[in-house]
């Protein structure tokens, strides 16, 4: 890529590993800006859009939202002297809080596999071909 002119989103993809589809999704939330369009009607992004969309993978790698993430943008946005630590200390609490949540039912069905297995286990054991009482094998 020559100096001064910006990258296509095909470009901007392959430098950071992210599909096409999904940077055309950020840039139309407003996560990612373009430098406008080519001559040929491409998107343009500068190198700025390379820290956007890292920062974005970061933060979607703590457990953001995309929505979130928006939230958080607009914050900045609308007030860039205002405490977007806090609102940032903030999502990352909700996010911690889903993860939780999804800890603890799969930590339910792990319990359920346990008591199923203890309860079956001579069935489980056996090479039968029937199973649980199947009505069709009695």
């Amino acid at each position: 890529m020559e100096a001064g002119r910006g990258r296509t989103v095909g470009e901007l993809s392959r430098q950071t590993g992210v599909p096409f589809k999904t940077l055309r999704e950020y840039t139309d939330l407003g996560l990612i800006y373009t430098l406008g369009r080519s001559p040929a009607n491409y998107r343009l992004y500068t190198a700025d859009a390379l820290w956007c969309v890292r920062f974005i993978g970061d933060l979607r790698g703590l457990g953001l939202t995309v929505a979130e993430i928006r939230e958080l943008t607009t914050a900045y946005l609308g007030s860039p002297d205002g405490p977007v630590a806090s609102h940032l200390a903030e999502l990352l609490h909700c996010s911690r809080e889903r993860l939780h949540q999804r800890l603890a039912a799969q930590q339910r069905i792990l319990d359920r596999i346990e008591q199923f297995q203890a309860e079956h286990q001579v069935d489980l054991a056996e090479e039968d071909q029937c199973w649980a009482g199947d009505p069709l094998c009695t």
